[in-house]
């Protein structure tokens, strides 16, 4: 049996647009690809999930949910149902750690990450970019960010919001320079970071002036490379 490609697309910001979602789209390779969105980190937001539903009538997907904050009468289907058959699974914004948590006691985790290891596409931002990197820093906790350990999908740290949040920026450059995180890729909220198999093979931007970095450490000091990246066509 032929070696299934990981793949995980991670953007900047939680907000849903049709460019990233008809790019993640695009990297399942079907022509109606089954997406499935977890609103978990904003605890199942019922106007994120109506956004959702509305861009992807759009789209020519078969679109699902999967909602956390349910009992056995209302959700008949198991977590098992409603992840492996997806061709990709698009994780939205909100507080990381509650996600993260939930995840792990609801076993959806072990699925998520059987998902990828199957070939199912790994999509998402701010919280949906983060949890799929080693680390990061996150604004979950009360006063200040914090770092959290993710997944681990992918080998490196990551920061969303990358120049949103003007405490972000130094931050981030510390914690790899201190080696609490490690060398790691940081988004714009408009730009995102396209990985197969581990490894960095692309970055797409809704404009000219959003980016994507690799933040690695070079003879001892923090440097940050601004990736090429291809600029994604508006979508009406």
């Amino acid at each position: 049996m032929a070696k299934k490609t990981k793949q995980v697309f991670a953007y900047g910001s939680g907000r849903l647009t049709k460019e990233f979602l008809t790019y993640t789209k695009k990297l399942t390779g079907k022509i109606k690809p089954k997406m499935c969105f977890l609103p978990t980190a904003s605890g199942d937001d019922q106007g994120y999930i109506e956004q959702w539903n509305q861009i992807c009538q759009e789209l020519h997907v078969e679109p699902s949910v999967l909602k956390v904050w349910i009992n056995s009468n209302e959700q008949k289907r198991s977590w098992e149902e409603m992840i492996l058959p997806m061709d990709a699974i698009v994780v939205g914004g909100g507080n990381t750690l509650n996600m993260l948590a939930i995840w792990k006691a609801q076993g959806i985790t072990e699925l998520l990450h059987k998902a990828y290891e199957n070939g199912t596409v790994m999509s998402g931002g701010s919280a949906g970019s983060l949890c799929w990197f080693n680390a990061g820093t996150t604004d979950s906790r009360p006063q200040e960010y914090s770092i959290v350990e993710c997944l681990g999908f992918l080998k490196y740290s990551h920061c969303p919001h990358y120049h949103s949040e003007a405490s972000r920026i130094p931050l981030y450059h510390e914690n790899i320079g201190s080696g609490k995180l490690t060398e790691g890729y940081a988004c714009d909220d408009r730009s995102g970071v396209h990985f197969m198999n581990g490894k960095c093979v692309g970055a797409v931007s809704l404009d000219t002036t959003s980016h994507s970095y690799f933040v690695g450490l070079k003879e001892g000091k923090v440097v940050e490379e601004q990736l090429q990246v291809e600029l994604l066509p508006p979508i009406e």
